[in-house]
Parts: C-alpha cells; sequence; structure tokens
C-alpha cells in the first residue's frame, strides 16, 4: 500500500521560505484513516509505505501540535520515503524512528537522494512484509548497456537500515531471495556468508536458482538454508553478499551487509552533519537558536552598561585596565579583565550604542525587508522575524506569520552572519581606539618596575608628553591591529554582499534594496564606526 502526502503551504512561498513541509490536522486525520482501512482484516498481509517530499525533521506540526510520527507507528507503517534535500548532506539519510509505548513501535525514514542532479535511482523491493531498497547512480547521457548490472538482496535485509521489531511469534524464513537488474542475461548467482567473528570467513556458500514463478523482466533467484544456523546475539555478526555472472563472465558482487534472521538492529553509523540534518526537528532547535543569538546581543549591548555604571568612574577600573597592557603576573592572572575591557571600551560611543539597541529593536519589532514572496513582480509581501505577511490578490484579509519557521533559512544566517558579527567588529574597532589613545606604549610597559604590590611604576620623565609614549612601537602594534580589523571588515563585507544578492535573487532585488532594516543599516554602522575609530 502506497500512501503519498502532500505538505505545501496553501500559499505558496518562493525559496528559501519554503523549506518546511506543513501538516494540517484534517490531512493527517485523513491520512490515518487511510492507513488503517485495511486495518479490518488482520489475515491480509499489508506492507504499508508513504511518501512525500518533506523529511520529519523539516517537517512542521499542525495546528493544534499533531505530528505525523506517532501516526506511522501506530498504524504500522514500514517506511516514509522523503526527498527534499537533494542528497547534498549525504546520500545515506536514513533513520529508524522509535515510539516508546504501551508497546515498541519503528519506522523508517530513507531519503531517495536526487535525479536532477545527482542522478540517483532507488529500486524498492517488497518480500513477504520486508521492504528492501538499493540506489544506483546512472550516467546522465547513457545508453542501454551502461546500465549497470544490480543486485538486490530482497531477503535477508540489512540488519542496519532496513530491520525492525519482529512480534514474539515471528519465524524466521529459511529461503534467500535476491533480484538481480542486467541488460545481459545472468547465467550463475551465488550467495556466501560470512562470520565477522571469524575475521570474515566464508562460511557457507549457497547457489541460487532462477525462481519458479519468475520471469525474464522480473529475474528474482532464490534458495533455501537453514536461518536457525545463523542465530546471534549481535545483529551484525553474520554478512551477506551475492555475486552475479552474466554470459560475458563479467561478475557483480553486491554490497556486503549484516544480517539477523531475528530481525534485530544493528548500529546505523552516522556522521554529525548527517544528524545535525536528518535527526534534529529543526521546528523546535530554530527558536533555540534563534533567541539564543537575540540574548547573546542583549548581553553584549547591557552587560557593560551595567558593569560602567558600578565601577566605570572607579579606580579599580582603571587599575584593571591598565593591568592588561602592563607585563606583570598580576595582569596576567586576570583573564575576565579582557572581556571585561573590551565590552566597557567598545560601547562608550554614546551615539553608536544607542544606535545598535535600537537597530536590534527594530529587527524585533518592525519588518525586515519587502519582497516578491509568491511569484515574480506580484503584489509585495514583507517578512519579519515572525514570518511573511502576504495579501493575496483578490483577498483583502493579509495572512500573517506565513512561513514560520521557513524563515529561518533568512534570519538566521542574518543574525549569525551579518549581525553578530558587526557588533563585534563595532566594539572592535571602537576598543582599539581607545587602547591607541589612552594608554601607554607597550614597550614603555615592559620597562617598568614592579612594586610589591605586583603593580609597575612606568619610568617615564617629567618630560614625556602623550605623543611621546604612543609614538614607536605602540604606533606598529596599533598598524598591525587596526590591519587586522581592516581585514575582518572586508570579509565581513564580502559576507553580506554574497547574503543580500541571495535574498536579492530570491525576491526581487529592487525591493529587497530598498529595505533600511536589511541592506542599509549594516554597511552604514560599519563605515560610521570605521571614521569614528580612526
Amino acid at each position: 500500500m502506497f500512501v503519498g502526502i502532500d505538505d505545501t503551504m496553501t500559499v505558496g512561498l518562493r525559496g528559501p521560505a519554503n523549506f518546511f513541509g506543513h501538516p494540517t490536522d484534517e490531512r493527517i486525520k485523513a491520512l490515518e484513516l487511510e492507513l488503517q482501512y485495511w486495518d479490518a482484516e488482520p489475515d491480509a498481509l499489508k506492507t504499508k509505505i508513504v511518501f512525500g517530499h518533506f523529511p520529519m525533521s523539516f517537517t512542521a506540526s499542525s495546528e493544534s501540535g499533531k505530528r505525523y510520527e506517532s501516526v506511522f507507528s501506530t498504524r504500522s507503517v514500514s517506511a516514509y520515503l522523503c526527498g527534499h534535500l537533494h542528497a547534498k548532506v549525504s546520500k545515506q539519510l536514513w533513520r529508524l524512528h522509535t515510539i516508546k509505548g504501551a508497546f515498541e513501535r519503528q519506522f523508517w525514514e530513507w531519503e531517495l537522494g536526487d535525479w536532477k542532479e545527482s542522478r540517483l535511482m532507488r529500486i524498492l523491493a517488497i518480500d513477504q512484509g520486508d521492504v528492501s531498497f538499493l540506489d544506483i547512480k546512472l550516467n546522465s547521457h547513457g545508453h542501454q548497456d551502461d546500465f549497470p548490472t544490480t543486485v538486490l538482496i530482497t531477503y535477508p535485509i540489512d540488519s542496519r537500515s532496513m530491520s525492525q521489531v519482529r512480534p514474539d511469534d515471528w519465524v524466521a524464513r529459511n529461503d534467500i531471495n535476491v533480484v538481480v537488474f542486467s541488460v545481459h542475461p545472468i547465467c550463475n548467482v551465488t550467495a556466501k556468508v560470512y562470520d565477522s567473528l571469524r575475521a570474515f570467513k566464508a562460511v557457507e556458500e549457497i547457489p541460487l536458482q532462477l525462481a519458479a514463478n519468475s520471469f525474464t523482466s522480473q529475474p528474482l533467484f532464490s534458495a533455501k538454508w537453514n536461518a536457525e544456523n545463523y542465530k546471534s546475539v549481535s545483529a551484525s555478526r553474520y554478512w551477506l553478499q551475492v555475486f552475479a555472472l552474466d554470459v560475458h563472465g563479467k561478475e557483480t558482487a553486491s554490497t556486503l551487509r549484516p544480517f539477523s534472521v531475528e530481525g534485530k538492529s544493528a548500529h546505523l553509523s552516522t556522521a554529525w552533519l548527517t544528524r545535525l540534518v536528518f535527526y534534529v526537528q529543526w521546528e523546535k532547535f530554530y527558536p533555540v537558536l534563534l533567541w539564543s543569538n537575540i540574548m547573546f546581543l542583549v548581553i553584549l549591548l547591557l552587560l557593560p552598561k551595567i558593569t560602567v555604571h558600578f565601577v566605570g568612574n572607579n579606580s579599580s577600573y582603571r587599575r584593571w585596565s591598565t593591568s592588561i597592557y602592563v607585563c606583570s603576573a598580576a595582569g596576567q592572572k586576570r583573564p575576565l579583565f579582557w572581556p571585561m575591557w573590551f565590552l566597557i571600551e567598545g560601547s562608550r560611543n554614546k551615539i553608536i550604542w544607542f544606535a545598535l539597541v535600537s537597530y536590534l529593536a527594530c529587527l524585533l519589532c518592525l519588518p525586515w525587508f519587502w519582497g516578491y514572496a509568491t511569484s515574480v513582480d506580484q503584489d509585495l509581501a514583507t517578512m519579519s522575524i515572525r514570518g511573511w505577511m502576504i495579501t493575496p490578490s483578490g483577498c483583502p484579509i493579509r495572512k500573517k506569520r506565513m512561513g514560520t519557521p521557513d524563515v529561518m533559512t533568512v534570519t538566521l544566517p542574518f543574525m549569525y552572519l551579518v549581525v553578530t558579527p558587526l557588533f563585534l567588529l563595532i566594539y572592535s574597532l571602537l576598543a582599539e581606539r581607545s587602547a591607541f589613545f589612552s594608554y601607554p606604549s607597550k614597550e614603555a610597559n615592559c620597562h617598568g618596575e614592579i612594586g610589591r604590590d605586583g603593580q609597575c611604576a612606568f619610568l617615564l620623565t617629567p618630560q614625556s608628553t602623550e605623543a611621546e609614549v604612543t609614538i614607536g612601537t605602540s604606533s606598529i602594534c596599533r598598524s598591525r591591529t587596526r590591519i587586522g580589523l581592516l581585514s575582518a571588515c572586508a570579509i565581513f563585507t564580502y559576507i553580506y554582499i554574497k547574503h543580500f544578492l541571495a535574498i536579492g535573487r530570491a525576491y526581487g532585488v529592487g525591493p529587497v534594496a530598498l529595505s533600511p532594516a536589511f541592506v542599509w543599516a549594516p554597511p552604514l554602522f560599519l563605515a560610521t564606526t570605521l571614521y569614528l575609530s580612526q
């Protein structure tokens, strides 16, 4: 039984703000009714496959908070096939969902990959309720002879990516089934079983014969074996590989894979990026990422002002800040002075500080930019941190918060790659200026005498002036620091332009370019700070 689901939004948004599937309560209920249709006949052997575009990690909850996972597990879905990621992250995006309850229920989620760019094709087989698949890559402009000979083992299934929990009364099958696709006739098919505890030594070799009910267009090969011989505590002890020989003498081997006749699941090793993309429920993770970034910026703005209120005019702060430049053990034992000094000196310019506070408030409360959200040259819509505000054609009612959490593809890169680096660069430029004009040179500091209290007594003559102190090594150090900060500003500008062009291509360069908060504010703040920090 194959059931397809369509979770696109009622108002179709243009990418990248169409990254999530949006099911409704009615759609989830209809799917559940469809899946339970055959449950009234308990004797019928049923295999349920659901396919849709969006992975579960990029599927939002319905209006009442319902999700597909509980329906799939309750209605004994074997696998959910999805796409959307185009095999960009990995060609093995597989996940076993386990739902705890009175009974442990499971279903597999398999990403299909991409045909348009990667030319990936999946062969799916169902053998008496056991689902198996094989992904193959075809040439973009190949002929019939270029189709590779393909060997798909339909039973026993791969214990890493296909096994599920078996019922207690389940009996192991005593057969091996293999489907072989080839443009040339197959004359011999052999299966070999290997024992991983014995250095993968072959323990049995089983010849397979063409099934009696198989035709030339459906080459199914099968054989009998004693499955009891391969019962094991480990689901990855025994491994199976099948070799197919065609009439031209070319031998093709299947992928060596573990199996479990008891239906146990072996460990599926996954990369951290795969787990991040496919295992994380991004609908819930998005607010965590967004508001943690906002809280960081709020702390960056408020903490120095609170600190200045208590110690800014106190002589202790001046000793702290001076100790940063002093080559003394006392100064080196105070690592907290570095970030505190950076925050305080970076926020001393009241005009820029108030401008940054106002800018952050605008990002939280006001629209970010205008753009063509649904189609080219249609009515303009506005995007804010809460989503899109759209007025559909012929409808006087505005639709608010459209594309949530899809807008994370816009908000998170902008907050993490533009806004946060902008704030840090502004603080760095102002702190660097304060360090240059307010404190003696490092060379002078290093020639100071350290008294008993751990502080330096500077060897400055009465005739020493501020200009004499700040020349020499101090000027060289400032030049190097300034060059480093200017290089960071250049990198930031490049990232900002790339981000602006990407959003402009998606929603129209014209309307996006007229958006003050999104386009004008970052370069204006940076240019002003560069001028004031000279």
